[in-house]
């Protein structure tokens, strides 16, 4: 486990070669909705979580987003977005329970909510808006953050 001083600055080895348990990251997190970083790979960030409740529609046009959920049942609204993302995946509801994934394709308008608290991780390239494209709001967190 790793404890930077300045907290939005990666530590040096920016998680590699080390084990890291995400859950136990995951259990120092203060609150829902704020991801904090963990490790990095190439373009790569990989974020844990809590979530519950609902969070914003939005839509990421540049990018792909995984969810992995390691504790819990995540739902994922998606419909498709104005940007008409090339992998556009149509409406629907994406259901994810504990070690299953899902990757919402760019584009894609989505809406992730759970009804009882979910632990999960997100892998995202570096320097994506959590509340994707629009307007920040009030779930929108700063980027690089490092627990």
């Amino acid at each position: 486990m790793f404890m930077p001083l300045n907290p939005t600055a990666a530590p040096a080895g920016r998680g590699q070669s080390q084990a890291i348990d995400l859950v136990q990251e995951i259990d120092r997190i203060d609150g829902h909705w704020q991801p904090r970083v963990v490790a990095e790979m190439n373009d790569y960030q990989f974020k844990v979580v809590k979530v519950q409740g609902e969070f914003p529609w939005h839509v990421h046009a540049d990018t792909d987003e995984t969810f992995v959920v390691l504790e819990g049942e995540l739902k994922i609204a998606t419909r498709s977005g104005a940007s008409g993302g090339e992998c556009a995946s149509g409406e629907g509801v994406i259901v994810l329970r504990a070690g299953q994934m899902a990757v919402v394709p760019r584009g894609v308008e989505h809406q992730p909510s759970a009804e009882a608290e979910v632990k999960m991780l997100l892998i995202e390239p570096c320097g994506v808006v959590n509340t994707g494209d629009g307007a920040p709001g009030a779930r929108t967190v700063e980027n690089d953050q490092w627990i």
